[in-house]
């Protein structure tokens, strides 16, 4: 473990944190300002974040707070951001597309390690979120897959409302499972398992996360969880009692996929997350004080740009 590392915490069994600002940010309703978002993710980097959801390539008609993607990433490759993440440990960025247009524009990036494609077990939602049906799809994943493959670049596929949907979309365990089997055998090596509007119960989280991740054997895996401040532990634990060791989250709770037809749901909150970790003697390697100092941006750009308080 680095030195610089909150060493009072080490021991236990390590565990992956996904820091995801995106899903903060899409959800605020004022534009946040390019340089504010840049400023934001060098503390992330500072913290000691090594993986990071940064933004999406998607049309800024849909979704309008990510217009700067790739000025934000540029801004990241010039100094002084060049300077700061060069000094920390290598970043896992990841960036959101919903087509192969999208995955154009990411794969000219070359510092971008990672695209990541929502892939529903909802058809509404699949709809409304890459205006796709799940069958169009497969057919997309497919030239993402061979893209990203034959680019050097990872894809991570999130199986978004893995845990039930408002719409009244056919759904059950078996059925999420089989969807991850399929998605397995066309190639997909990451996936994450996703509580897209946080209907997920303790009880279903343990099943299908024991469940998929049986069927992502040798590959990566993780969840991201939406839930409110009141009831996420229930959720983290029995992922954690099912095997999971990778967690998406983001400072303040914050975020929530604006195309799912309800209410703004917020993501696992990281603060309270990474001390419900190491209280359960797991290990979380991140700077105490850098989080503290990442943790109060988040809550200037919750308090700036969301029109709501952080909690």
């Amino acid at each position: 473990m680095d030195k610089h590392r909150d060493a009072g915490h080490g021991g236990g069994e390590p565990i992956a944190l996904v820091e995801c600002p995106r899903d903060a940010f899409q959800g605020y309703r004022r534009p946040i300002p390019t340089e504010r978002k840049v400023a934001h993710l060098r503390t992330l980097v500072a913290a000691g974040f090594t993986a990071i959801d940064f933004g999406s390539f998607v049309s800024p008609k849909a979704v309008p707070q990510m217009a700067d993607t790739e000025a934000v990433f540029a801004a990241l490759q010039s100094p002084p951001s060049a300077a700061s993440i060069a000094a920390g440990a290598a970043v896992d960025w990841i960036g959101i597309v919903a087509n192969e247009r999208g995955l154009e524009r990411l794969l000219a990036l070359p510092g971008v390690t990672t695209a990541g494609y929502p892939f529903s077990c909802s058809e509404t939602f699949q709809q409304r979120n890459t205006g796709a049906s799940i069958a169009e799809s497969f057919a997309r994943l497919d030239a993402l897959v061979a893209a990203t493959r034959a680019a050097g670049r990872r894809l991570n596929v999130y199986l978004s409302m893995a845990f039930g949907n408002p719409f009244g979309d056919p759904w059950s365990p078996a059925a999420v499972v089989q969807l991850a089997e399929q998605l397995r055998a066309r190639g997909v090596t990451c996936l994450q398992l996703a509580d897209t509007v946080g209907t997920a119960t303790p009880a279903v989280v343990q099943e299908l996360v024991a469940a998929v991740g049986a069927v992502m054997a040798g590959g990566r895996f993780g969840v991201h969880l939406h839930a409110r401040a009141d009831d996420f532990a229930a959720k983290v634990d029995a992922a954690l009692a099912a095997g999971c060791r990778s967690f998406d989250a983001a400072l303040g709770g914050a975020g929530g996929c604006p195309f799912a037809g309800d209410d703004l749901v917020g993501n696992l909150p990281t603060e309270a997350l990474v001390a419900h970790l190491r209280a359960r003697g797991f290990t979380v390697a991140l700077e105490a004080a850098a989080l503290q100092r990442a943790s109060a941006s988040a809550a200037a750009l919750i308090h700036d740009y969301s029109g709501a308080t952080a909690s």
